[in-house]
């Protein structure tokens, strides 16, 4: 029997209450969300539902670089074609994504799975930081660029990784023009990234 104080269906309340949880929408965004699927089942409610359930059973970490994607290796680090010598080190998959987008990159990359963050108890060890050094330290790579946002959890995940990486004798650079203060990576037009990319300064 439905609560008195509930608004819809406990199975509409559910996925209102699910919706909420992705971040950038919020209740009120979600209950929007929501109302759309429901009234555009066929169109819009059943796909996503296919699409989500595949996803959940196929996509998975790349267990080098972190990325996500059906493979393991991904797509990314399986291509040939890209610079082994040159690895980019990012927070998030979306990070990739951005730069992916603008073009400016054609080497390996590298997630850490987030920043070090002593607010929300994010320490070295729960971060790919073992495997940056691990992959760092292979023949061949020459440059780390840490491709990190600028805020101050980026900022001091990137003078971390800089002192880690000091001893292997490897150019570490970081982004430079048009990244402002404060910036999140896959929040930047491409040509921001692709200008931060070509003008990066050393560590």
């Amino acid at each position: 029997m439905r609560s008195k104080s509930a608004i819809a269906a406990p199975e509409i309340e559910a996925l209102i209450s699910l919706l909420a949880k992705v971040p950038g929408l919020g209740p009120r965004s979600a209950r929007r969300a929501a109302l759309q699927l429901l009234k555009r089942k066929d169109q819009l409610m059943v796909p996503l539902a296919a699409a989500l359930g595949v996803a959940a059973e196929k996509v998975r970490a790349c267990s080098n670089c972190g990325a996500l994607d059906t493979q393991d290796p991904c797509a990314l680090c399986s291509n040939a074609e890209r610079d082994d010598g040159v690895i980019c080190v990012v927070a998030e998959v979306g990070d990739v994504w951005a730069l992916e987008r603008a073009g400016a990159f054609k080497g390996r990359y590298h997630v850490l799975g987030g920043v070090l963050s002593a607010l929300d108890g994010v320490r070295p060890e729960d971060l790919r930081i073992s495997k940056l050094i691990e992959r760092a330290s292979s023949p061949g790579v020459r440059e780390v660029i840490l491709a990190l946002s600028a805020t101050v959890d980026g900022q001091t995940t990137g003078h971390y990784l800089a002192e880690r990486l000091q001893h292997l004798g490897l150019t570490v650079s970081r982004l430079s023009h048009g990244v402002p203060v404060g910036g999140e990576l896959d929040l930047l037009d491409d040509g921001t990234l692709f200008a931060a990319l070509q003008s990066r300064r050393p560590s």
